[in-house]
């Protein structure tokens, strides 16, 4: 698919992912309507690529009609809204697991299905969804997070085929651990050097590689994580107990952040 002139939507936009994505697209050529909660952040990043804000609360079941007509004809959605969702499941109240799955799951479906059915009459666009490597491997204290993102994962798989014949693509991209932005950046995780880091620039560049070569997953994180993550999914038995040395300690310092001292 060629970007230039390609109208876009991306939700998560306040965050410092969506921000980057927002003006990669924009850098592209392309017009890009961004959308989050924050109304003053979201003006001022629209004023600065040269697009379109259009605030919404992804929570607010109401909003996403409103939100997908509002931003008129799309022809490619990065769905890019999260929100953190980490500890122990016992720990966590019904509220919290509601505001998870709308945000992390709900929204991305919900917002497929209404811009997905006009790309399909059209014939043309692309679907993109901002999972995470949580998408395909499991970790302690990370079952809610680690729910919606495998389930954006299998959706995002499955909804590729179906609009596979009326000319629309579909993309899932799977960042590992973000350097500068996001949920470990914004947790000041102290990650050990080995492991390997990307930055949110790198994420914008994978974006656009997925929707340009049309490519149904992409990683982006060093290789070995990569490999880590394959293994996770095909043997997640054995990959549990590797991540208790690797993974756990990571998700428990987001724990700490997220939900306080435990």
């Amino acid at each position: 698919m060629d970007v230039r002139g390609a109208r876009v939507l991306v939700t998560g936009a306040t965050g410092g992912i969506g921000r980057e994505l927002a003006r990669a697209l924009a850098a592209h050529g392309c017009r890009v309507t961004v959308t989050g909660r924050r109304a003053d952040v979201l003006k001022a990043l629209a004023e600065q690529i040269g697009g379109t804000a259009v605030p919404a609360d992804l929570t607010d079941r109401d909003a996403l009609a409103s939100l997908a007509a509002g931003a008129g004809e799309i022809d490619i959605l990065v769905a890019n809204a999260a929100t953190a969702a980490f500890g122990p499941l016992q720990e966590c109240s019904v509220a919290e697991i509601d505001r998870a799955l709308d945000v992390n799951l709900r929204a991305p479906i919900v917002l497929g299905r209404l811009v997905g059915a006009r790309m399909a009459r059209r014939g043309s666009g692309h679907l993109v969804f901002v999972s995470s490597l949580w998408g395909k491997a499991a970790t302690r204290q990370a079952s809610l997070y680690n729910a919606t993102k495998f389930g954006l994962r299998g959706f995002a798989q499955a909804l590729r085929e179906d609009l596979r014949p009326y000319g629309v693509g579909v993309s899932a991209v799977f960042p590992g651990f973000v350097r500068d932005v996001g949920l470990v950046a914004d947790a000041e995780v102290p990650l050990p050097r080995w492991i390997g880091t990307r930055s949110a620039q790198d994420v914008a560049r994978a974006t656009l590689k997925a929707i340009r070569r049309d490519l149904g997953e992409v990683d982006v994180a060093p290789a070995w994580l990569r490999v880590a993550a394959a293994f996770g999914a095909a043997l997640p038995g054995p990959a549990i107990v590797a991540q208790r040395r690797i993974a756990a300690p990571i998700t428990a310092a987001l724990v700490r952040h997220h939900r306080g001292p435990r």
